[in-house]
């Protein structure tokens, strides 16, 4: 997942420049002296993935990935604690504050790319499966219960005003009590997606699922979709299956 965002957070400046050169080919970058200034860039930039030290002054790395993985805004963020402590209670730790992965300093450079390209390409496989998939479950992205339930509260609603042709952004941030900004954020680095591209696959997989039953017309189905007109839909449905409606219509007949 290259030109993915990384913000990397340690105290000590030599470590910060090793870490940026190790990362910095493949890789935007954001440095952190500190826990503080680290929860200041999650509220301001789109982060795909965390790599923090443990031993920090003030907000520590287990504090740090505890209140990461806590709040419903960036909990989806994968978190690597790096640890000069050799101790199983240091691992324990690190792994019941919700750490993703932990590396013992000091560390191989080649290893600590690895587990961020795994971490990083585990994820990219669940949104692309859930992207291409008619009837797959928004759900399949969740990484935690508490995206779960973020993604469950967000697709019931779009579901239920799926025929607002106007249905937006602004609509669903407001709906989960979150900003413009930090909401579209949630979404980009939770599935790829925009909001706005969220909306109109949930659209289209309502369509497969009205052409499934059988019972509407295509005009009918447009409608029932929140499409403004059978040329916005048509267009929509080509995009994310390959095929047009009429076609997927004659391919159930087949089956």
């Amino acid at each position: 997942m290259m030109n993915a965002a990384l913000l990397l957070v340690d105290d000590n400046e030599d470590i910060l420049e090793f870490l940026s050169e190790v990362f910095g080919e493949n890789y935007q970058l954001h440095l952190a002296r500190n826990g503080k200034d680290a929860l200041n860039i999650l509220d301001k930039h789109l982060i795909d993935l965390l790599i923090s030290d443990i031993m920090m002054p003030g907000i520590d790395g287990f504090e740090l990935c505890e209140t990461i993985k806590s709040k419903v805004e960036y909990c989806h963020i994968p978190v690597i604690l790096l640890t000069s402590k050799n101790s199983f209670k240091a691992k324990i730790s690190g792994l019941e504050v919700g750490a993703d992965a932990y590396v013992q300093k000091p560390f191989s450079p080649k290893f600590l790319q690895l587990q961020v390209a795994n971490l990083l390409g585990n994820r990219l496989k669940i949104r692309d499966h859930f992207a291409n998939s008619p009837f797959e479950d928004v759900r399949v992205m969740a990484q935690s219960k508490t995206d779960e339930l973020f993604l469950k509260k967000l697709d019931d609603y779009i579901r239920k005003n799926i025929k607002d042709s106007n249905l937006d952004i602004d609509q669903l941030a407001e709906h989960m009590n979150m900003s413009r900004p930090t909401f579209y954020r949630k979404i980009k680095s939770l599935s790829s997606l925009s909001p706005k591209d969220l909306i109109d696959i949930t659209r289209v997989k309502r369509a497969t699922e009205l052409i499934a039953q059988n019972e509407y017309t295509l005009f009918e189905i447009t409608k029932l979709s929140g499409y403004s007109s059978q040329t916005a839909f048509g267009k929509s449905f080509q995009k994310h299956f390959n095929l047009s409606p009429m076609e997927y219509h004659a391919s159930l007949e087949k089956k």
